[in-house]
């Protein structure tokens, strides 16, 4: 599938698997919108630029409905058009059912879930014009449990579930929705977290130690699953597993 001149959004572009897919798609001739609640979004814009590519940045938080709004009419009004939405942004917040707190739930589902749910439904009147597609971020836990991962672990579970709710209902308008299922992945937010434990090689390890592969992903090979999940015109509610064999 030839993808030079599409329009993708894609939310938690600043760094990591986000930064990588705009990166490859723009690379493609794919033209990028970079979100990010922070501004580092913006540098990611900037780069495709310098590389001759096109891309606007627009912050916002996705689990604002306001924020939502404001990203898809900025990209609308810059490039014309939306084919492709790429639910990145998340966050990993640690606990278990029995000391995770009332605030932590609520912040990790407003923007692990809810942000899907406004941007998908801000972006479809777009997309559903260009027939185009819709790729949910979850990660490998949607479908394996790990440890001191109890808000994370449901969050992404319903990104699943919803990915192929979306699927079946937008089947028919001829727009596609997918899911890529990360493995841990080496990214500066994995970085901080190690940084966060009293022995960084210990914590290295232990996350190592739970990829049969032997080693954490890199974001441009998670990156590289989605941009298969763009040109894959005959997947819809595909549930793409990049993880190293941790769900053998």
């Amino acid at each position: 599938m030839d993808i030079k001149g599409k329009v993708a959004i894609i939310t938690g572009a600043g760094k990591g698997i986000g930064e990588a897919a705009a990166l490859k798609l723009a690379q493609e001739g794919v033209r990028i919108c970079c979100n990010t609640i922070s501004v580092s979004g913006g540098k990611v814009a900037e780069a495709i630029r310098a590389a001759g590519g096109q891309a606007l940045f627009v912050q916002g938080d996705v689990s604002r409905p306001d924020d939502a709004k404001k990203i898809i009419d900025q990209t609308v009004s810059e490039f014309g058009a939306i084919d492709i939405l790429i639910n990145n942004a998340g966050i990993v917040l640690p606990g278990t059912i029995e000391n995770t707190s009332l605030t932590d739930w609520e912040e990790t589902l407003r923007v692990n879930t809810t942000g899907i749910f406004l941007m998908s439904q801000a972006a479809l009147p777009y997309i559903k014009k260009t027939k185009g597609t819709i790729i949910n971020n979850a990660s490998v836990v949607a479908v394996k449990g790990v440890k001191d991962r109890f808000a994370y672990t449901a969050s992404k579970g319903a990104v699943m579930a919803l990915t192929r709710s979306m699927a079946a209902d937008l089947l028919e308008a001829g727009v596609r929705v997918n899911c890529v299922c990360p493995g841990t992945t080496y990214t500066p937010s994995l970085e901080d977290r190690f940084r966060k434990f009293s022995d960084y090689d210990a914590a290295r390890s232990a996350f190592v130690a739970r990829q049969p592969m032997g080693r954490l992903g890199e974001a441009r090979e998670i990156a590289d699953g989605i941009v298969f999940l763009v040109k894959a015109t005959f997947s819809t509610g595909l549930i793409l597993s990049v993880d190293g064999g941790m769900t053998l």
